[in-house]
This record gives structure tokens, C-alpha cells and sequence, in this order.
């Protein structure tokens, strides 16, 4: 075992822990886990079976990662944010065949207690408010405040607000990395500094 575990935590037979891991107060991981290497997960995180989490990942306290989600590399989970599985839940209906998959891709940050509603994409550090609910899929680099979540910005890999129309054409510099990011309408790509 290459990874810490508090002695309060439960970790079921067959869960997969990456090294330098840290798996804090009373956190639960399921069997079935995936759990990459140097990924936190905080007092009372819950990780169930069908659940892939990349390295470098931050679950902060209170989040449950349910079935069929998927984090990337370096997604940051803040505290007593939410993932769905089941988009019309009932407690009479039995519709564990209907999970929906969810994804969020590499270096995105989710604010503490946003919701993610399932089977939508959250795409490479994209940036979601704290207590936004997100139910559609947002494009990289953006930023997503509000209920239902709409963008109002975009968001530098470094976690800089960018100087940009949400749409259109134009350019700019972030202020710490020098990395130059081009808007093209509603797509924003990132080119290294020079």
C-alpha cells in the first residue's frame, strides 16, 4: 500500500489506489473504484464501484463521486459539491440500468456545492461556480455560474479570468502564464507562450 489511508476510511476488497493517494476521515471506497496516483479525497467522500478518478485529483470534504462518473487528471471537487447518475429518480422505481455517464475532463475546477446533473460533459478547465447547477455540457476554459449554469466568461489554464467576449473573435494573453488563448465564436483554444 503506496498511498495513506486514515483508519477511520473504508476501502473495499478490489478498489485500485494510485501512489501518494491520500484517503481522509470516514471516506468510503467502493471495490470497484479506480483511483489514480497523488489523488485527495477528503473527510467523508464517497467513490462507488463504476467510478474513475485520474491522477492529481482534489474531492474535497462531503462529495459523493456515484456511478458513472469520470474525472480526468487534476479535476478539483469542492467541498459538498454533487453528481447525479439517475436524471428522473423515483424511490419506487428501480432505473439502476439507466445511469447516464459523466464526464469531466481534464484540469476542470467544480465549486463547492454546485450540482453536475448527469450525462454531460464539463470540458478541459472549465470552471464552475460555487451552488451553480450544471445541466448541460460546457466547453473548455469556460466559466459557469448561476441556476440553471450559464457562462459568463472563460478561465485561463493558471485559473485566471480571461478578458474576452463569451462569442466572437479575439485573442489574449494570461496574465501569469503568457500562454496566448484565441476565442474562435464560441470555441476558445489555448497556444503555448513562446
Amino acid at each position: 500500500m503506496n498511498y495513506y489511508r486514515h483508519e477511520s476510511a473504508i476501502i473495499d476488497d478490489g478498489a485500485q489506489i494510485g501512489d501518494d493517494s491520500r484517503v481522509w476521515h470516514f471516506a468510503h471506497v467502493c471495490g470497484g473504484a479506480k483511483i489514480g496516483e497523488g489523488v485527495s479525497l477528503g473527510q467523508n467522500v464517497f467513490v462507488g464501484n463504476r467510478v474513475f478518478i485520474g491522477d492529481k485529483c482534489k474531492v474535497q470534504n462531503n462529495v459523493s463521486v456515484y456511478d458513472n462518473v469520470h474525472l480526468e487528471e487534476g479535476v478539483f471537487c469542492g467541498p459538498s459539491m454533487v453528481f447525479t447518475n439517475v436524471y428522473n429518480p423515483r424511490s419506487l422505481i428501480e432505473r439502476k440500468d439507466e445511469y447516464r455517464d459523466t464526464l469531466i475532463k481534464k484540469g476542470a475546477t467544480l465549486g463547492a456545492n454546485c450540482t453536475i446533473i448527469c450525462g454531460v460533459t464539463v470540458g478541459e478547465f472549465a470552471f464552475v461556480g460555487a451552488g451553480a447547477v450544471v445541466n448541460k455540457d460546457i466547453p473548455a476554459y469556460a466559466m459557469v455560474v448561476g441556476v440553471p449554469g450559464k457562462q459568463i466568461g472563460w478561465m485561463s489554464e493558471y485559473g485566471e479570468k480571461l478578458e474576452l467576449p463569451v462569442m466572437g473573435e479575439a485573442e489574449v494573453l494570461c496574465p501569469n502564464s503568457g500562454d496566448r488563448y484565441i476565442l474562435n465564436g464560441s470555441l476558445l483554444k489555448k497556444y503555448n507562450s513562446l
